[in-house]
Formats: structure tokens, sequence, C-alpha cells
């Protein structure tokens, strides 16, 4: 969970992703700009259905401590549940994700004296499916102290069996190559010394823009055109969408080698009830050919434990693949059903089985990550220091640096040990 508060304005509380986190400054830049500040502004997570439950809990915490406050509720969950929000006695207006970045919206909130609306009557979501084009702030960026991340897509057009996040954000769009490079050069002269691309579906980037564009053409673009930006990094793609620009890309140096890949289990008939793109020998596969460009790339993946009819055995083939695609960064998902999705009426795998098998691929997570950290003992890593004691390295590495650096430094170090969870240099 993220909090953006400040003296002045409203208090935004945004859980899920990075790139609710990007939207969350979105919306605390308009509601600013609208001389919005007594509000309270949950931006929500649909992912599992897990994130609606600790959603829920967090509004009414918030309540209790403000009571109050005009107590708005937005995000995915917002989007493609509103009924479940709008029912709640604590919250006072349901948004939903095209409503949140709209800054009319929040000048009308700010120009109201009292909602005073029926649970009917309190809800803005419009069917985000009908939006196409994207929108303005899909070009503005998440901030953090060295490091800039640059939304370029948003949407999804794959359906994939568990995932209820296409009803949340809608179908596939992307910011035109020209805007992205612009943003990106906005960042770089404001001082950021590394770019993170991000979206809901980062691969499916370009379709729906005019001429031949891929996320490779994008990647190329801004390693051309922004010469002074020292490091470029990827958010999760999917692997069986990679286009040959960006596998040629992954020589560029500056690049970064770590990819976090959308897996979500290592057995191609899940991935098949999934209705995933790929199958086991695909995400193999890709994983070799990026190593044979790149032998420093490191990957992180998510999982999905404990899949309608997974069987133990079904299970095994999701353990080895860990070592088969070499991988290093593990984000472990306990199956959860979002209702409205196909896997929710699938068979399901007993709750205490899930819990198990999610621990054990996260326990093999934990064993192949600090295996990896050992082995970059006495390596030279180049580290782009966020802090004066704390860097990430290219392989995305934490690192505790002994010696103090200037934030913004981009430092060779030599690694002298790790702590089982990051570097020590």
């Amino acid at each position: 969970m993220a909090e953006d508060r400040e003296q002045q304005g409203s208090r935004v509380v945004t859980l899920g992703c990075r790139l609710n986190a990007y939207e969350g400054q979105v919306i605390r830049e308009q509601t600013r700009a609208a001389g919005l500040d007594d509000a309270v502004i949950v931006n929500t997570c649909a992912v599992t259905g897990e994130a609606v439950r600790q959603a829920r809990q967090t509004i009414r915490r918030l309540r209790r401590e403000n009571p109050s406050a005009r107590l708005v509720v937005t995000g995915c969950a917002a989007q493609v549940e509103p009924e479940t929000f709008a029912e709640m006695a604590e919250v006072d207006l349901v948004l939903g994700n095209a409503e949140k970045v709209d800054p009319a919206q929040w000048r009308r909130i700010a120009g109201a004296n009292d909602f005073g609306l029926g649970a009917t009557e309190k809800v803005r979501v419009n069917d985000i499916m009908d939006v196409r084009e994207h929108s303005p702030h899909m070009i503005d960026c998440l901030s953090e102290r060295t490091r800039a991340f640059v939304q370029v897509q948003n949407g999804c057009d794959h359906r994939c069996t568990f995932c209820i996040i296409p009803f949340g954000r809608g179908n596939a769009r992307s910011v035109p190559v020209g805007e992205a490079v612009e943003q990106v050069k906005r960042v770089v002269a404001a001082g950021h010394r590394e770019v993170v691309l991000t979206g809901v579906d980062l691969t499916s980037y370009g379709p729906d823009l005019p001429g031949a564009v891929r996320l490779g053409t994008l990647v190329q673009a801004i390693l051309r055109h922004v010469p002074d930006l020292p490091r470029l990094r990827l958010s999760s793609i999917d692997s069986i969408e990679a286009d040959p620009a960006l596998m040629d890309a992954m020589a560029e140096p500056r690049l970064m080698p770590h990819l976090h890949l959308s897996l979500q289990s290592g057995d191609d008939m899940i991935l098949k009830r999934m209705k995933r793109r790929h199958l086991r020998d695909d995400a193999i596969r890709f994983c070799e050919d990026v190593r044979a460009r790149r032998p420093d790339a490191v990957f992180g993946a998510d999982l999905i434990a404990g899949f309608p009819t997974e069987t133990e055995a079904m299970h095994r083939q999701s353990l080895a693949l860990l070592e088969e695609c070499g991988l290093t960064w593990l984000h472990i998902f306990p199956f959860s059903p979002r209702k409205g999705t196909p896997a929710a009426k699938m068979p399901a795998v007993p709750g205490p089985v899930i819990r198990e098998r999610a621990a054990e691929l996260r326990a093999a997570g934990d064993t192949r990550r600090a295996a990896w950290l050992k082995s970059r003992i006495s390596s030279t890593e180049r580290v782009l220091v966020e802090r004066p004691d704390m860097g990430r390295s290219e392989g995305f590495a934490e690192v505790h640096l002994t010696q103090p650096r200037a934030q913004g430094d981009i430092a060779d170090v030599i690694i002298t040990g790790t702590d089982g969870a990051r570097l020590i240099a």
C-alpha cells in the first residue's frame, strides 16, 4: 500500500500495482489543481479476491480515522465491482478508472458541499471497454528519487480465464512513439538516471498505432533519441509477444538485463486452461534466446499456485520451470477466484493445498535468489545509488553500500557479501 499525503491536499491511498501508484500520483495532482483538500481517496486493486477484501478493510479503517472527510473509492475494484463499494456506509462516492483521471470529475467533487447520495446514485463508473484513445495522463510519470516510471500503454485485449483486469482497464491502447520519447527526454532533463516503461500489457504496445509499431520500435527509438539516458528498464512483459526489434535491443547495454515475465504456470495443460498464449517450451526458449544476446540477463516471473484442476504433477512442472528458465525474482500468487471469470467456475483445488503449493514455490524461489546473490560475490556491479547507503544493480538486486555515495550516481562497486535478500558492497 502506498500513500501520498502532504500537509495540504487530499489523502490518496493506493493499493496494488505500480501502474496504480502511477495513477495515484495523477489523482494527487488533479485534486490539488481542483482545490480538493478535504477528501480521502482509495485507489483500489482487483487482481484477486483478497485484494478486494483488503480494500474494504482499508476503507473501514480510513473512515474511522477520518470521520468527517469525504471518502472516494476508485481504481480497478471500483470499476469491476462498483456495487460492492456503493453499498458500504463508509463510502461517499465511487469513481471508475476512466473517471479517476478526468480533471473535470475532481473539479465537480471539489465544488460540491455534500454528496448526500444514495447507494445507486453515488456511482460514476462508465464502461471502460468504450475507452479507445490513450489518456493525456499516460505521458506523465511517477517519479522516485532517481528513477521515473513512464506509462506508455494501458488496457489488455487478451482474456486469460483467471483475470478480471481487462474489465477494469479496458482494451489495449498505446501512447504514440513521439510522445513517449519526448516524455523520457523531459524526465532525463529533470535528473532521472533510469526510466521504467510500464503498462498493463506492455508487450502489446503498438498495434493500435499507425504503422508497424511494436514495443521494440519504442525501445529502440528511446535509446536512439535520448542518448543521455543511462538506464532504460521494462516492467512486466509477456514473453510470447516479444517482437524481433525488442530482442535485438537486448544487446544494448543501456537496456537493463532484468526482465520480469508473466508466465503463470509451467504446465502446458494449465496454460491452455488459463488461455495463455505460450507453452512451457516457449518460455524456456525465450529465456535461452535472451541469454544468447545478453549473457548477464536476470529473469523474474509471476506464477499462480493452485489454479483450478492443477494436480501435484502439474505443480511439479511449475517448480521445475524455475530451474529450466533460470528464474531469480519470483512473485507467487495463490489462486484466488474472481467472480465473472471462467476460472471461477472450474473445479477448485482445496485451499490448504493451494497454500502449501504457494509456500513450496516461494521457498524454491528464495533458494534460487539466495544462490544467485551468492554468485555475485567478488563481481563488479554497476549500481544506481538511490540513497547514500542503498542502490540497485542492473540485474535489479538491492545493494547495501557500506561506503555512502551520492544519490543519483551510477557507480561500479565490488560485491563483498550478501545477507540472502540483497547484495553488500
